[in-house]
């Protein structure tokens, strides 16, 4: 009981950790689209006293210092221009970006895991080519079985996809909060409609 009504007195902030700065590359496009490029409100205030980034939108809200008044940035861009990597690692989290996050198998979304299209027990590698994402249903009716044998079958063939279309695949799936002084840079190389 003690603990409970102490914390009644604890002061919570005032919501500048709920502020993320979207950073973009000197070019004006995000460095990444998903996972969202972002920055904690207090990393882009350094970037910007710094001179490494140009603040080019802010919140409403202000953050003050003994000696100092701020308005924490919303977007900034890097002065200088950050070379895009060209290589895709592969991990899960890239392979279900790749797939749609959707079972290659059945289309289904959600409960994924990923099943090797040619066993591993076959010969099978763990590759871009040979890797695909499946719902566990799905894993577990082929199980170690080749395709053929399966009943099964896939919706795409597995590929390794390239940087560019990785990123464009990553601008399907926004994030939960995107603020509105962010619009103009996430989708301003997308066609407009007539």
């Amino acid at each position: 009981m003690d603990g409970e009504f102490r914390t009644d007195f604890v002061r919570q902030p005032v919501g500048s950790n709920h502020h993320p700065a979207l950073v973009l590359n000197a070019d004006y496009r995000p460095l990444s689209y998903y996972p969202l490029s972002l920055w904690s409100w207090q990393d882009a205030v350094k970037a910007a006293y710094m001179d490494r980034v140009d603040i080019v939108a802010e919140y409403d809200t202000i953050v003050r210092s003994p000696t100092t008044e701020i308005r924490i940035p919303s977007v900034v861009v890097l002065r200088d221009y950050v070379k895009p990597q060209k290589r895709v690692a592969f991990t899960r989290f890239n392979l279900f970006l790749r797939d749609g996050f959707q079972c290659q198998y059945c289309g289904s979304k959600g409960d994924l895991t990923f099943d090797h299209v040619v066993p591993r027990k076959s010969g099978g590698v763990t590759s871009w080519e040979n890797v695909v994402a499946a719902c566990s249903k799905c894993n577990l009716k082929k199980g170690s079985k080749a395709l053929r044998h399966s009943g099964l079958s896939l919706r795409q063939q597995p590929r390794q996809p390239g940087a560019e279309e990785l990123r464009n695949l990553g601008r399907r799936f926004p994030p939960n909060h995107l603020h509105e002084s962010w619009m103009d840079f996430l989708y301003w190389d997308t066609e407009l409609e007539s």
